[in-house]
C-alpha cells in the first residue's frame, strides 16, 4: 500500500516514528537514571537487596551464588556504588543519544549481570514464582533499540547525530548499521 494511501494509527506512529524512536529510549534512560539513583540512598548496603543468596536455588547454581555472595561481601560499598554509576552513566547515555552502540552492548551485558547475580535468574522458582526477573527483560529491550536503530536508521533526535555532522567517523561508535542502512543514507 502506498504511503499517502495509508490511515488511522498506522500513518500517525510512521509521522511520528522519530520522536516515538526518541522518546522510548529517553524513557528508558529515565528508568535507568532512577534505578541508579536508588542505589546511592541511606540503608541500601545494610538492606542486602544488593547481595545475590544462594538460599533456595537449585544445588547446580550453589557455587555460581556462593562465589558472587563471597566476593560482593568483602566490599560491598564498592560494588553497590560501581553498579550505581553504570546504570547512571548508562542511562546519561539513553537520555542524550550518546555512544548508542556502546550504550546498548554494555546495556544487555549489565542486565544480564544484575539479572544473574543480584536477581538470581529471577529465582528461586517455586509454586509462588510469578516473574523472571527485570534483568532479563531489560536486555530484550536493548536488544530491541538495537534492532531498530539498524533496521530504521539512526536517531534524528540524539546527541550522536550532532557529533556524526561535525566528525562522520563517529558512526563507528554510535550507530548499529547494516550494508542497507549505509547505502540507503548515501
Amino acid at each position: 500500500m502506498a504511503e499517502s494511501h495509508v490511515h488511522g494509527i498506522d500513518s500517525w506512529i510512521y509521522r511520528h516514528r522519530e520522536g516515538l524512536k526518541a522518546g522510548l529510549r529517553i524513557l528508558f534512560g529515565l528508568i535507568w537514571i532512577i534505578d541508579g539513583a536508588f542505589k546511592f540512598q541511606p540503608g541500601f548496603i545494610a538492606s542486602g537487596a544488593w547481595q545475590p543468596s544462594p538460599d533456595g536455588q537449585p544445588p547446580w547454581l550453589q557455587g555460581w551464588f556462593t562465589f558472587w555472595a563471597n566476593t560482593t561481601s568483602s566490599n560491598p560499598t564498592l560494588w553497590v556504588d560501581t553498579t550505581g554509576i553504570l546504570e547512571l552513566l548508562l542511562g546519561l547515555a539513553l537520555v542524550f543519544g550518546f555512544m548508542r552502540k556502546i550504550a546498548y552492548s554494555g546495556g544487555i551485558l549489565l542486565s544480564m549481570l544484575i539479572w544473574s547475580v543480584p536477581e538470581g535468574f529471577g529465582g528461586p522458582y517455586g509454586p509462588s514464582s510469578t516473574d523472571i526477573g527485570t534483568g532479563a527483560v531489560y536486555a530484550m529491550v536493548f536488544l530491541f533499540l538495537m534492532i531498530v536503530n539498524a533496521g530504521y536508521g539512526p536517531s534524528q533526535y540524539s546527541l550522536d547525530r550532532l557529533i556524526e555532522s561535525r566528525w562522520p567517523r563517529w558512526k563507528a561508535v554510535a550507530e548499529i548499521q547494516g550494508p542497507w542502512i549505509r547505502e540507503a543514507t548515501k
